[in-house]
């Protein structure tokens, strides 16, 4: 987007930066020094364990003391016995008196913060999580502070040539310094294109990606020994997701490929944007993209804005997140209100505003299986059917030796009722519903697939900064006409067929077996008139011929543009022979 960019009416415009002069590239210097030692070598990968060791066995013993300071005093005074005597004096050389004193998600917050950019990105993984953790610790955890100085401008200069295997003024005429951002992985400047595009240079800090693979081939570790003594938090599991979600983090590919994808997907859709990726200017730790000059959620200029502008993003945002949730299945992992953007309207679509997506690092992707399971959960939450939202979310989770489903099942049935009933109050919060239905999942031992709990964190997002455009937001309306679109589009007879078509090769295969199946069916048929008897090859079988058969009918009606009904009695009847087979 060119940065001279005139804003509508609806949209106040920003002060034009083509009015001021550029800012000159700065003049290279020495190579520079890294800012965070990188862990090369065993003794290097030696240290940073016990280093994250020393912090675990802190945590524990943090939590600890915690635990004990929060017992009423007559519990206090009845552990002095010796053996506590001496169980406190060998924890006592991992405590740090400054966050002994916290509480424990304060301890550990602060600990995963000191720790750097990996564990960073891991609780905020764990913010999430409220299937896994209690609320007390994944509502501290969403106050992870992310932000850190920048390198010098030398640094980030010397990482881009490297990089691109160019000087950078044969690609930039000019980048800005100070960056416009900065946080514990990369950071962000401000630059143009030798065409005069206004663009975003992403930079990875020195060190961090070589930080971040040992780090991860040590929490491997960590979440092996922990899993020993925390079964119930899976923390193998947790960091297994994590590492995968991160790994991608720090190749700048990845996040190419997602805005591209995203680009495809929505190219129908003119008013929702991604930005373009500048693929000669990238690299794996150097991604230029182009620069939205857009507004915050949360400006002034934007709550200024007429409520026709303001319902329009309110519906925009609701359609690209039902359709990146369940028709798409690729979706924005990490949204929140700072990656939004509102962007001036394109006179083509007659639009007043059109909204924009940034920071595409992280996405969230549902098989096919679990985006339709998602797609008939929430289209029965949107449209009040609280038995089959509950049904539905449970066959979404899983739950282990201790679980307890059916009292899960009750408990969701039970929270959804109530939230159903406040709605009637105007106090209905569909992201909240969500939200605690699936921290239920802690108290009853049953576990989400963590693409469900980035999904809660999505909706969350929408609805914080719908009810920001609009106080008196219906979450559920808003959502309703969007998810009834993709439901119908996801089940329609087009489809159906189209999913048969897919199958066809194994239905042939079925039916090239039908002799051999049939020869060895009235084999047992002679065998059992004889007083022989022996299990028939065609039961198993059976219903799913019959089943398959009504469904090639049925598809046949579609195609042929028959009776409707008559398509339909049929895929009745194949459901059923499917069922009582």
């Amino acid at each position: 987007m060119s940065e001279t960019t005139h804003a509508p009416p609806a949209l106040p415009a920003r002060e034009s930066s083509a009015t001021s002069a550029r800012p000159a590239l700065p003049p290279p210097a020495v190579a520079p020094q890294p800012t965070r030692p990188t862990p090369h070598g065993r003794a290097s990968l030696a240290g940073r364990f016990f280093t994250i060791w020393r912090h675990v066995l802190g945590l524990l013993a943090g939590g600890l003391v915690a635990h004990v300071r929060a017992l009423p005093p007559e519990r206090r005074r009845g552990l002095r016995s010796l053996g506590n005597r001496v169980g406190a004096a060998l924890v006592r050389p991992f405590l740090d008196g400054e966050l002994a004193r916290l509480p424990f998600p304060a301890q550990l917050r602060r600990r995963l913060e000191l720790l750097g950019p990996t564990f960073i990105k891991l609780g905020q993984i764990l913010a999430i999580r409220e299937d896994l953790l209690p609320r007390a610790v994944t509502s501290e955890l969403q106050n992870l502070f992310d932000r850190l100085p920048a390198v010098p401008f030398a640094e980030a200069r010397a990482i881009i040539e490297r990089s691109l295997g160019r000087p950078i003024a044969d690609l930039f005429e000019s980048v800005e310094d100070p960056p416009i951002g900065s946080a514990s992985i990369a950071q962000v400047h401000r630059a143009w294109l030798l065409g005069g595009e206004a663009v975003v240079v992403k930079v990875m800090k020195p060190g961090v990606a070589d930080l971040i693979r040992a780090d991860l081939t040590l929490l491997g570790a960590v979440g092996r020994l922990l899993e020993a003594v925390i079964p119930r938090y899976q923390p193998r599991q947790v960091i297994s997701e994590f590492a995968a979600y991160t790994i991608r983090e720090i190749d700048y590919g990845y996040e190419a490929d997602n805005a591209e994808t995203f680009a495809a997907n929505f190219a129908d859709e003119p008013d929702v944007v991604f930005p373009r990726i500048v693929r000669d200017a990238s690299a794996a730790d150097v991604l230029t993209m182009e620069f939205l000059d857009g507004l915050k959620p949360s400006d002034p200029r934007v709550l200024a804005m007429p409520a026709e502008s303001r319902a329009r993003l309110i519906d925009l945002g609701a359609a690209a997140i039902v359709r990146m949730l369940y028709q798409d299945g690729f979706f924005h992992a990490d949204l929140h209100a700072g990656n939004l953007l509102v962007l001036p309207g394109d006179p083509a679509t007659g639009s007043p505003v059109r909204v924009g997506f940034i920071d595409l690092g992280m996405v969230g992707r549902f098989e096919e299986r679990t985006r339709r399971r998602m797609l008939h959960y929430f289209n029965a939450l949107v449209n009040g059917d609280v038995d089959g939202a509950t049904q539905h979310l449970a066959d979404l989770a899983t739950s282990d030796a201790q679980g307890d489903m059916p009292g899960f099942r009750r408990a969701v049935a039970d929270l959804s009722r109530r939230f159903v009933a406040q709605s009637r109050t105007g106090q209905f919060s569909l992201a909240q519903l969500i939200l605690e239905s699936v921290g239920l999942g802690a108290r009853y031992r049953v576990y989400f697939p963590v693409e469900m709990t980035l999904m809660v964190k999505a909706l969350v997002t929408f609805e914080g900064v719908g009810r920001l455009l609009d106080p008196h937001l219906d979450v559920a309306s808003a959502a309703q006409v969007h998810v009834t679109r993709v439901f119908r589009r996801t089940f329609n007879p087009q489809a159906l067929v189209q999913e048969l078509w897919r199958s066809a090769p194994e239905m042939m295969d079925l039916v090239s077996q039908l002799p051999r199946l049939m020869g060895a069916g009235f084999r047992a048929a002679e065998e059992t008139l004889s007083g022989k008897p022996r299990p028939n090859p065609l039961a198993g079988v059976r219903g799913a011929i019959l089943s398959g058969a009504c469904i090639v009918a049925a598809a046949l009606v579609v195609v042929q543009h028959g009776p409707i009904a008559l398509s339909i009695g049929l895929f009745v009847i194949a459901a059923l022979l499917g069922v009582f087979r």
